[in-house]
C-alpha cells in the first residue's frame, strides 16, 4: 500500500501523525506555506504583511497575473537584498520544520510550484528520496513521478509547458502517473474560490497518449471535482493536506 498526499504547506503536526503510520509515503509537492489563500497567512505575510498578501490574492482571483507580478515588483523595488535575506531565512526555517517528521520514514517526494528544490534538498533526511522526474516500481506497478507547477506568477517551481512535456516524455508509459499539477481538464483544474484554472496541457496530452490506470495530483486546493474519469484514467486530487489532513491510499499489485 502506498499513502499519497500533496500540498502539505507547512502542516508539520498533521504530517507527523501520518509518518507515524506504516507504509511508503508519496508526497506530491508544495511542502511549505508561502501563502494560505484561506486566511492570507504564511511566509509572505510574515515578511510583507497581510495587506500585501490580500492585494496579491485579489489579483490572482481576477486572473490578473500581470497585476500580481507588478505587486511583487513594487514590493521588492529598492529592498531586494533586505527582502531576499528575510525570505531566505523564513524559507530555510520552514523546510527545516516540515522535513523533520520525515526522518527515518520511507518516503518519496517531488516538488510543487512554491517549492525551492535546492533548499528542500538541504533538509530532506536520507530516508526520503527526491524525484524530479522518474519512476519507481512497487508490487509490479510502475509509478511515474514528475514535479513542478504551471506558469502563473514566477514561483520557484513553475515549469513551461514545453519543460513539463519533456519531463513527461522522459518517464514513458506508466501504470500510475503522479504529478503536482492537475491535468487541463476543467472540473479538476478549476479552483472554486475565484474560478482560477491552472491545469497542465502537457499532463493532459500525456494522459491522452498513454492512458495510465491512475493519475494522482494536487495543486488545486478547492477543486470543482476531486475525482474524474478521463479516458481510461481515473484522475484523483489527493490534496489539500494542510486543510484536510487527507491521505489517499493506493493498493499496488
Amino acid at each position: 500500500m502506498i499513502r499519497i498526499i500533496s500540498d502539505v504547506h507547512g502542516a508539520a503536526t498533521a504530517l507527523q501523525r501520518v509518518t507515524a503510520q506504516p507504509g511508503l509515503l508519496l508526497i506530491l509537492g508544495d511542502l511549505i506555506n508561502f501563502i494560505d489563500y484561506r486566511d492570507n497567512s504564511g511566509i509572505v505575510a510574515d515578511v510583507a504583511g497581510r495587506s500585501f498578501v490580500a492585494d496579491v490574492v485579489r489579483a490572482r482571483a481576477r486572473r490578473d497575473f500581470a497585476g500580481a507580478r507588478e505587486l511583487w515588483r513594487a514590493h521588492r523595488e529598492g529592498r531586494e537584498d533586505e527582502l531576499r535575506a528575510h525570505y531566505a531565512a523564513a524559507i530555510d526555517a520552514a523546510y527545516a520544520e516540515i522535513c523533520a517528521p520525515l526522518n527515518g520514514v520511507e518516503a518519496v517526494l517531488t516538488y510543487g510550484n512554491v517549492d525551492n528544490v535546492d533548499v528542500m534538498l538541504r533538509y530532506l533526511p536520507e530516508s526520503a528520496k527526491f524525484i524530479e522526474a522518474g519512476t519507481i516500481t512497487v508490487s509490479g506497478q510502475t509509478f511515474g513521478i514528475v514535479g513542478g507547477g504551471v506558469p502563473t506568477i514566477n514561483s520557484p517551481g513553475e515549469l513551461s509547458n514545453k519543460e513539463m512535456a519533456t519531463r513527461l516524455d522522459s518517464i514513458g508509459p506508466v501504470d500510475v502517473l503522479c504529478t503536482h499539477v492537475a491535468p487541463d481538464v476543467g472540473p479538476l483544474a478549476t479552483d472554486v474560490l475565484g474560478g482560477l484554472a491552472k491545469g497542465s496541457v502537457a499532463v493532459r496530452a500525456y494522459l491522452e497518449r498513454h492512458q495510465p490506470e491512475y493519475h494522482y495530483f494536487g495543486d488545486i486546493h478547492q477543486p470543482q471535482a476531486v475525482s474524474w474519469k478521463f479516458g481510461k484514467t481515473r484522475c484523483i486530487n489527493v490534496g489539500y493536506f494542510r486543510a484536510t489532513g487527507r491521505v489517499v491510499h493506493h493498493h499496488a499489485g
